[in-house]
C-alpha cells in the first residue's frame, strides 16, 4: 500500500525504522503518471520491508523546498530519518528497487 504524504505527516513517516521510498509528484506531470504504477508494485512487493510514500508536489510545499525539489518525479530514499538517495524523472522499476535493495 503506498501511503500518502503530506507537510503534516511527513516527520513521523521519513523517521520510520523502515527504508522509505517517497515518491514526489504531480497530477499535471505526464512522467508522475507512468511512475504510479511502478510504486504501487514496489508498495505491494515491499510491504513490511519498506515504507512506500507520495507527495503532490503542490500540496506539499515545504518538503519540495526542503529537499529541493526542482522537477518532478523526484523519488527520495531515506533510511533513519535521512534522505540518502534519490533518482530523478521516469526511470525503470529495476533502479529504484536496487537502490531500495541497498537500504534493507
Amino acid at each position: 500500500m503506498v501511503v500518502e504524504v503530506n507537510d503534516n505527516n511527513f516527520a513521523e513517516i521519513s523517521q520510520s525504522n523502515l527504508p522509505v521510498l517517497l515518491d514526489i509528484g504531480a497530477t499535471w506531470c505526464g512522467p508522475c503518471k507512468a511512475l504510479a504504477p511502478i510504486v504501487e508494485e514496489i508498495a505491494a512487493e515491499y510491504e513490511g520491508k519498506a515504507l512506500v510514500c507520495k507527495a503532490d508536489v503542490d500540496e506539499c510545499p515545504d518538503i519540495a523546498m526542503k529537499f529541493r525539489v526542482r522537477s518532478v518525479p523526484t523519488v527520495l530514499f531515506f533510511k533513519n530519518g535521512e534522505a540518502v538517495d534519490k533518482s530523478l524523472g521516469l526511470v525503470a522499476k529495476a533502479t529504484l528497487t536496487e537502490k531500495l535493495n541497498a537500504l534493507l
